[in-house]
């Protein structure tokens, strides 16, 4: 763990450690998954991690839930980047089979329980492919964000601290 916070300091030091947690807990697929432990890796207290986490893990949500059927659109003809919206449309797909099935806590669920290909970003992805409401997806997606953050919280400042 400490090669993490090494590599952090050495390469982004310059940024506050809140931040830093903030622009993590945006990145696709890892999320909030990673900005937590990060948070504590860096000795953030818990209600920040929280905070920056969550920050992070919300900005890009409206963006998806919005545009990314257009972008994909647009980058789907391409020569470059065709095949690269192709993948990422059957891995969104190939795990919607709960969030249809239970749309709204199918979409809280798959967002809350913190597993490799899960989160928010996915989240958006499949209920923006899957036409699911917007406003009932962001809410589904908000209480995953909060069911993610407390797990993480729990196994990062909690019983299986680090």
């Amino acid at each position: 763990m400490q090669v993490v916070v090494d590599w952090f300091q050495t390469n982004l030091g310059f940024l506050p450690p809140q931040l830093l947690v903030t622009l993590v807990s945006m990145l696709p697929l890892i999320e909030l998954r990673g900005g937590i432990p990060l948070a504590r890796l860096l000795m953030l207290p818990l209600w920040q991690a929280l905070l920056f986490s969550a920050i992070g893990n919300i900005l890009p949500i409206p963006f998806i839930l919005f545009f990314i059927e257009k972008i994909f659109d647009w980058l789907r003809p391409t020569k470059h980047f065709g095949g690269i919206v192709k993948k990422l449309e059957a891995r969104a797909l190939g795990k919607s089979d709960g969030i249809q099935k239970a749309e709204f806590l199918g979409l809280t669920l798959f967002v809350g329980i913190p597993l490799p290909g899960t989160g928010g970003w996915t989240g958006a992805l499949i209920a923006s492919l899957l036409k699911i409401d917007r406003k009932k997806a962001s809410l589904a997606i908000l209480l995953g964000i909060a069911l993610a953050s407390t797990i993480m919280s729990f196994i990062s400042y909690g019983v299986f601290a680090m």
